[in-house]
């Protein structure tokens, strides 16, 4: 991967001494604790320490765009994470799901959208790459955006057998950028999403 323009990465991989990983759990996702050292930006190598690591799939995730009637496609679905928010543990969401062994993003994000939102994805445009939340855990998320025709799209879906409750809305791109504003879209890839489709709307809509 080429280095940004500007920004010195005086470090790699091989720059860090894995001692141990140790199992401390393991469900659909594992939780190791690291042992490890690594060179220090002053010389020298750190003391040897641990971190608790959250090992999960990578996941993909796509921001749902009808450029012809300018409304977005969310999904609402309750979330373990969030159980203790105070105004609801059911959060607003771009489609997401995590990626399975020999499937690429693209075809999560189009496997994805059809099983939590019933749509078919006709163009699909790669936003960004990035980790949600490296202190502690390793997945990488990719991130979409994909023109779908909201015109016949709602309702509630999900699979029985992954204990899916999932809920389409169909909102004006303005009503869905208030929300934000508001706090109510509150996770990364809304907040990824948005941003960006709010820089590109126009461009997006003048090619439908």
């Amino acid at each position: 991967m080429a280095k940004p323009a500007g920004i010195d990465a005086p470090f790699s991989p091989d720059d860090v001494d894995i001692i141990a990983r140790d199992c401390l759990y393991q469900g659909f996702f594992r939780l190791e604790k690291v042992t490890l050292k690594h060179r220090l930006f002053e010389g020298g190598w750190s003391r040897e320490f641990s971190r608790e690591v959250h090992r999960r799939h990578d996941a993909v995730g796509v921001m749902l765009y009808d450029p012809e009637k300018d409304t977005v496609v969310l999904v609402e679905q309750i979330r373990a994470g969030a159980l203790d928010d105070p105004l609801s543990p059911w959060k607003l969401e771009c489609v997401a799901g995590l990626v399975d062994k020999d499937e690429s993003p693209e075809e999560v994000a189009r496997r994805e959208a059809l099983e939590e939102a019933g749509c078919d994805i006709k163009d699909l445009t790669f936003l960004h790459s990035y980790y949600p939340s490296p202190g502690a855990c390793d997945e990488r998320v990719s991130l979409y955006c994909g023109m779908v025709d909201s015109s016949e799209l709602g309702g509630v879906h999900g699979l029985d057998e992954e204990n899916e409750d999932i809920r389409v809305h169909v909102l004006p791109f303005q009503l869905a950028w208030e929300l934000l504003g508001d706090g109510r879209l509150d996770n990364a890839m809304c907040l990824i999403g948005f941003h960006w489709l709010a820089a590109n709307r126009a461009s997006l809509r003048a090619c439908r």
